[in-house]
């Protein structure tokens, strides 16, 4: 009987969606997921996933009100992040995310009670694990762009004894820089060619907001002010030489408990060799002696 229940609402739900997608004019599932798969390689099931959720942020994102302070600091994350979409949009495809799991809780719910708690559970760590990703990214982006700044602040030190034509010292930077930061130097170039200096810098440090990118920032501002930046960035390249040695140190404490149990593999293999020759030795001794 549970059965039938069971497969009565997931035809009863497929219907309803069918006949509203059909009153709405959706686009189909081939059309979204073409879309979703134009210009990047997905996996089929990621886009058929990627296009239902797109169609239904879509909708959803019409009727979302956000506050202008929350809706500027999460475009400004998204923006940091290399997420192409408004604030409404990722909201409603958090939400979307997540009622798809508590839609899926509720037709459980007079079923199996267990599994909807279950599907209920994966909503919310849905919803909290889609709306923190902006942030995950730029964290991530940001601590790869901060491992780059020791030896980009090394090399301006070293570029102001010879000019002081910041654009010119960037694209030439840029050119070595690592993925992440070669981006963001793109944005920052391209920016100070189209308007003022200052004003580039100020939006680049406002992009990542993070310290050590404020440090460099100020210090360029300063060059550009007139200021004699070589002793400033001199300091700074002892500053973050120092700031590398403390992450490196950080993340080689994290190697040991992992190679531990080989450590203690290692040991074992030394002392039974040891305790194996003296045994063979012991062994010769006494079959000597009779």
């Amino acid at each position: 009987m549970k059965i039938l229940l069971m497969l009565f609402f997931v035809t009863f739900a497929t219907g309803l969606f069918l006949l509203l997608a059909g009153l709405l004019r959706l686009p189909t599932l081939r059309t979204g997921r073409a879309m979703v798969n134009a210009g990047r390689e997905k996996k089929p099931l990621s886009a058929t996933i990627e296009a239902w959720t797109s169609e239904g942020a879509a909708r959803l994102a019409g009727v979302i009100r956000m506050n202008e302070y929350k809706k500027a600091r999460l475009a400004g994350t998204l923006k940091a992040a290399g997420i192409d979409a408004t604030p409404e949009e990722w909201s409603a495809r958090c939400l979307f995310k997540a009622g798809a799991w508590l839609l899926i809780a509720l037709v459980f719910l007079p079923l199996f009670p267990i599994a909807s708690v279950l599907f209920l559970v994966i909503a919310v760590l849905t919803w909290f694990r889609e709306a923190g990703r902006p942030e995950e990214i730029l964290r991530e982006k940001r601590e790869k762009i901060e491992g780059e700044l020791y030896r980009f602040v090394s090399t301006l030190t070293q570029e102001l004894k010879n000019g002081r034509d910041v654009l010119s010292m960037l694209e030439r930077y840029k050119k070595n820089a690592g993925e992440d930061f070669k981006a963001e130097l793109g944005i920052l170039c391209a920016d100070m060619r189209s308007g003022s200096w200052e004003a580039a810098l100020t939006r680049f440090e406002a992009r990542l907001a993070s310290p050590q990118v404020s440090d460099v920032s100020r210090g360029l501002i300063g060059v550009l002010r007139g200021d004699d930046g070589a002793v400033y960035f001199q300091m700074l390249t002892r500053d973050f030489k120092e700031e590398e040695l403390r992450r490196l140190k950080a993340k080689a404490a994290k190697i040991p408990p992992k190679i531990r149990i080989f450590s203690f593999v290692m040991l074992a293999c030394y002392l039974a060799t040891f305790f194996v020759i003296i045994f063979y030795e012991i062994l010769g001794s006494l079959g000597s002696l009779f």
